[in-house]
């Protein structure tokens, strides 16, 4: 009997299944039909609203930053598994507080891919290439509107029904690349409201990336939504009201042969030695780091970017300064590309210094995040971190060599972004508030340079009564203090 009863289990269980399978099936055939998918090659969309600074929130927790959206347009070609995307953002007036690369009138960003080749537009529109970001312009791809059917009749979607805000959905769901797992919302309009999936994220780990579709229209025979908004991390990422859809549009995005030319790799490190003892550590992308050597310690200022670019310091650091502990790294504020390495250093049991504003989100959410797709040396070996906090100052010093933690204050950056000041040696390492021209490049005319944040970290300087030499920019290079003072139209 038992033996009866467990196979009429098995193959309900089984035909349960298949059903469902048939009928995920059925579900994305009745909206391909809909939404005209089904023989849809390509679409070129195009619109305005507002964009935002994913990572670069004002406060810890807190929301990206925001811009206008001047205008907005992507072109996908389905069957070569190709986009262009491109933005043109300008300032909210008065601009938003929060983090952001320095422009002025409009920043215009052009992102590619064609099959397993991404690359964006570098300065003058000669091709950057982007190997990294492959997999995840692959995957987004695969979330838009009709780009997500396409990919779901080609898995195996399973199907279940349900209610969000009183409306009955069915959902339907299937992995991508074997890795990541998409939903997809459908209401009884055989329309796609919704879609959601996880992405990796050094800070945040598997960041849940949900994307909204509303006010479907006709374009050319086929359904389209009038409004897209991208929710990453909690928060807004894109606002964009369509405003022209271009069913089958010509695409033509062959890669061009430098975007397949070999990036360096990000681990690659580069030591400028400042003075006995510290040293200015730069590497192909992301923020710069400082060594600086103590009596019996070394610590680092500035954990950015990744864990990979995290332990290329690291070992840097141990060969600069072999036989001493690595005990403090300086973290001079939570943003995404300053603070990404964070959970690697602690993994190694390493103090991080930082604002008091810091600790409770980094405890609470990046310390704490789940990182299923992509494990670091944290996740494997879980320990609590050690922090250390200051609000205005802290002084790191062993008797003989002092390193002090400033609060820059009345910036609109960041309200804990922290200045590293080293007064034996008259050195200044600054996050975000003055970046120069690569080295050789002459500075812009004032005109062009002057901005609040230039202006504040001068103000500071001069309220903190600090001598400084030098600064160490965290975007940028090595300068004497006299390029901040020609920038801001000041007389050395």
């Amino acid at each position: 009997m038992w033996q009866r009863g467990f196979a009429a289990f098995v193959l309900l269980a089984l035909f349960g299944s298949t059903c469902m399978g048939q009928d995920a099936g059925k579900v994305v055939n009745d909206v391909a039909r809909t939404m005209g998918a089904t023989n849809l090659k390509s679409v070129q969309y195009s619109g305005s609203g507002f964009i935002f600074g994913f990572g670069q929130s004002y406060q810890p927790g807190g929301p990206w930053v925001k811009f206008n959206l001047k205008s907005y347009a992507q072109l996908v070609d389905y069957e070569k598994g190709a986009s262009r995307e491109e933005n043109v953002r300008t300032y909210l007036d008065p601009p938003d507080r929060g983090g952001t690369a320095l422009f002025i009138g409009e920043l215009r960003q052009v992102a590619f891919l064609s099959g397993d080749a991404a690359w964006n537009a570098g300065p003058g529109g000669a091709p950057a290439p982007a190997p990294a970001a492959v997999e995840e312009r692959q995957l987004r791809l695969a979330i838009t509107p009709h780009g997500f059917l396409k990919a779901a009749m080609a898995a195996h979607p399973t199907m279940q029904s349900k209610t969000v805000d009183g409306k009955r959905l069915s959902v339907v769901s299937f992995t991508w690349k074997g890795k990541y797992k998409v939903n997809g919302y459908v209401n009884g309009q055989n329309l796609l409201e919704k879609v959601e999936t996880w992405m990796p994220e050094p800070f945040l780990g598997d960041v849940l990336v949900e994307t909204i579709y509303s006010d479907y229209r006709d374009f050319s025979g086929g359904k389209f939504p009038g409004k897209i908004v991208q929710n990453q991390g909690g928060f807004p990422v894109l606002d964009l009201t369509v405003s022209e859809v271009q069913p089958n549009a010509p695409a033509s995005l062959d890669v061009p042969e430098a975007a397949r030319q070999p990036v360096p790799p990000v681990g690659r490190i580069e030591t400028l030695q400042m003075a006995d003892g510290v040293w200015f550590l730069t590497a192909p992308v992301g923020p710069n780091s400082v060594a600086v050597e103590f009596k019996d310690y070394a610590a680092v200022v500035e954990g950015p970017f990744s864990e990979e670019r995290s332990l290329a310091v690291m070992a840097e650091v141990k060969k600069l300064v072999p036989n001493k502990p690595l005990r403090y790294l300086i973290n001079t504020h939570h943003h995404f590309d300053h603070a990404g390495g964070i959970r690697t250093y602690a993994a190694e049991g390493v103090t991080i210094l930082t604002h008091e504003m810091n600790k409770p989100f980094y405890e609470r959410t990046v310390l704490k995040s789940p990182r299923t797709l992509n494990p670091d040396k944290l996740s494997q070996n879980p320990k609590a971190a050690k922090f250390v906090t200051l609000t205005d100052q802290y002084v790191l010093t062993d008797g003989s060599r002092s390193l002090e933690l400033h609060l820059s204050q009345g910036n609109g950056h960041n309200p804990g972004l922290l200045l590293v000041y080293l007064p034996k040696e008259k050195l200044l390492y600054q996050p975000d508030s003055f970046t120069a021209p690569p080295p050789g490049a002459p500075l812009p005319p004032a005109v062009n340079m002057v901005n609040a944040r230039n202006l504040n970290l001068q103000a500071n300087l001069e309220r903190l009564k600090l001598d400084v030499q030098q600064i160490m920019a965290a975007h940028g290079r090595v300068m004497p203090i006299a390029d901040l003072r020609k920038a801001i139209g000041k007389a050395d």
